[in-house]
């Protein structure tokens, strides 16, 4: 039984920031309850199931620099239940496949000689008259790559990604994405023995990866929480966090059904939505932080599952689109990720749609999406007319918080309320903190915080995240993980800065 002196902590969301918490809170012997809206775990890193097939939603490479976080992935699950697998990822233009990272030779050989000529041409009149602003992304990659690579390269999936024109994101986008990356680098890589290569940062060449995808992971997770002691109540929202002095003393939780029922909390953990917590305070914040809260951004998300057979199998874990005469942004190969996730003589290709919520993508029937995804897949020669035997539609409501130009102030604004009003109650995760993290920086503000609950260790788990390397990159330190808490030394990338229009 845990003691009455420990405190009880209701965690909001059973993603891996949430459960994170539910695990190392139950592991302690401390009562915690985990609310989830949905009617499975894992948030955008669960596994969707549809007759058998399994789709991992986004991709989800378990690789860290976090040791804590290597360590609980595998507490949950056992070593025999993961595949060592090759990260592969290709470009697809114009009916060529293109290496990704770009390799220079392969690059030229692809585009053939003339086009090659004019890129070479414009790379290096970019050198010698490069865009004097270069605040931009795109001015950015100009000055390094030339205008025709440029274009081929960087700025139809970016924009299909993002939805905002590439020349409206700043140029610090640039540091996460294509850091220490120039043609000229890469021909030196690609012409000379290894021994007198330069040194550029690259992505990881193979990952680790539950066989049955990223949700077997959670579904573990969930089940160990509850073995531990803990609860994981599933198609439960919680819609109201109660104040009182200072602090939250209860939370509403409101079931599927829509029975409404209280619970005490001591703390509450939440990787909800940063702009949903804050506007389920009761009583409500002011004027000026429900303001901040409306004022957050989010790009949507949904993939079109096409059921083919296996010749039309290849071997990348996904492909970015760059043509322009379709919509589709990226195709991952189930098969590709895991034999598991489909069956025998066939595969599963998701096309991945980067949308807003409410648009004419998000409100196509399924029909349709399945209609569009089996065409374009024909346009781009990817398989025959015919061969798209079935289809399967998963949409995902705020995926991907957005990082305009105001988001930083409007988190703030959230931040600076809830340390006075509600210091008892705990952002983390992606959309939890509207921060630009991958799930190894989600669950380690999770173990954070937990540690400030239990411990009263007073870490900043703001400050997780923040170092411009990309966590996937190969360093010469790779002690990036092992500090937190420590000033801008963090564990991954901070956000990109993306430009909003008015209006």
């Amino acid at each position: 039984m845990p003691s009455p002196d420990i405190p009880r902590t209701v965690v909001i969301g059973a993603g891996p920031a949430g459960l994170t918490a539910g695990y190392q809170l139950a592991e302690r012997n401390a009562p915690v309850v985990v609310f989830e809206s949905d009617d499975v775990v894992g948030g955008i890193s669960r596994t969707v199931e549809r007759d058998g097939w399994r789709f991992d939603i986004g991709g989800h490479r378990f690789f860290t620099k976090v040791p804590q976080v290597e360590a609980l992935w595998h507490a949950i699950l056992p070593d025999e239940d993961f595949l060592l697998r090759p990260r592969t990822s290709r470009i697809y233009y114009q009916g060529k496949l293109y290496d990704y990272p770009l390799r220079a030779v392969n690059a030229l050989r692809n585009l053939g000689v003339g086009q090659a000529a004019l890129a070479v041409g414009s790379y290096l009149w970019a050198r010698v008259r490069p865009p004097k602003d270069q605040t931009n992304y795109e001015a950015w990659l100009v000055a390094r790559f030339g205008w025709r690579l440029y274009r081929t390269f960087f700025k139809t999936y970016t924009e299909k990604l993002w939805g905002i024109p590439v020349s409206e994101m700043p140029a610090d986008w640039a540091a996460q994405r294509v850091k220490n990356l120039s043609l000229s680098a890469a021909i030196i890589n690609a012409v000379m023995p290894k021994r007198n290569q330069k040194e550029i940062a690259s992505l990881i060449e193979e990952f680790r990866y539950p066989k049955y995808g990223p949700g077997m992971m959670w579904e573990a997770a969930a089940r160990r929480v509850e073995k531990m002691g803990g609860t994981v109540t599933m198609n439960s929202s919680v819609t109201a966090i109660h104040l009182e002095g200072g602090r939250a003393t209860a939370v509403t939780v409101t079931s599927r059904s829509g029975e409404e029922y209280r619970v005490p909390a001591d703390h509450v953990i939440s990787s909800m939505p940063l702009s949903t917590l804050l506007k389920s305070m009761d009583p409500p914040p002011s004027a000026d932080v429900l303001a901040a809260a409306d004022d957050l951004r989010y790009r949507d998300y949904l993939t079109v599952a096409l059921i083919v057979p296996k010749e039309f199998s290849f071997p990348d874990n996904w492909i970015y689109i760059h043509d322009l005469g379709v919509k589709v942004g990226r195709i991952q190969n189930y098969g590709s990720w895991s034999p598991y996730l489909v069956k025998e003589g066939r595969t599963c290709l998701g096309l991945e749609f980067f949308v807003f919520e409410g648009d004419e993508m998000w409100t196509k029937s399924d029909t349709d999406l399945i209609a569009q995804g089996t065409a374009e897949l024909e346009v781009l020669g990817l398989v025959r007319p015919g061969a798209v035997e079935t289809g399967y539609v998963v949409r995902v409501p705020k995926a991907y918080p957005t990082y305009d130009q105001y988001y930083r102030r409007n988190v703030e604004i959230m931040r600076e309320w809830l340390a006075v009003h509600a210091p008892n109650v705990h952002p983390v995760g992606r959309n939890g903190m509207h921060r630009y993290n991958n799930a190894d920086h989600s669950m380690l503000t999770a173990m954070l915080t937990v540690e400030n609950i239990l411990d009263q260790t007073g870490h900043d788990v703001w400050t997780v995240n923040v170092e411009e390397e990309y966590h996937e990159e190969k360093s010469n330190n790779d002690s990036a993980g092992a500090v937190a808490g420590s000033g801008r030394r963090g564990t991954g990338r901070d956000a990109p800065v993306i430009p909003r229009k008015a209006g």
